[in-house]
């Protein structure tokens, strides 16, 4: 199947916007969306890794402590138990492409 992520895409003026492109029990890939100003606080995930891949813009992505500037076409992973978040510092929206693997509900 060919996907064009762009379209699938949900902007939210409240929060960050999630959408899923695909999900079996192995693999869950979505798309987060970033309005300017917008975050995803640090968190972690037990039992899986994520992969980010930025689509458009650019952001600031934590990663255990530290601060990494992103831009499109950049990939970042962060692997099972790793804290990891996500800012949109831009005045630009920001698009990022996820992987988490095995998906949420399959992870130990």
């Amino acid at each position: 199947m060919v996907v064009k992520p762009g379209p699938q895409a949900a902007w939210r003026a409240d929060k960050m916007g999630k959408s899923t492109i695909f999900e079996s029990s192995r693999l869950l890939v979505g798309l987060n969306a970033f309005e300017p100003g917008q975050s995803h606080a640090l968190h972690a995930h037990a039992g899986m890794d994520k992969l980010y891949h930025v689509l458009e813009g650019d952001g600031l992505f934590l990663l255990e402590g530290r601060e990494l500037p992103m831009t499109a076409g950049d990939l970042l992973v962060a692997p099972d138990g790793v804290p990891h978040g996500v800012s949109n510092t831009s005045r630009a929206r920001l698009l990022v492409l996820v992987v988490l693997a095995p998906a949420p509900a399959h992870a130990r």
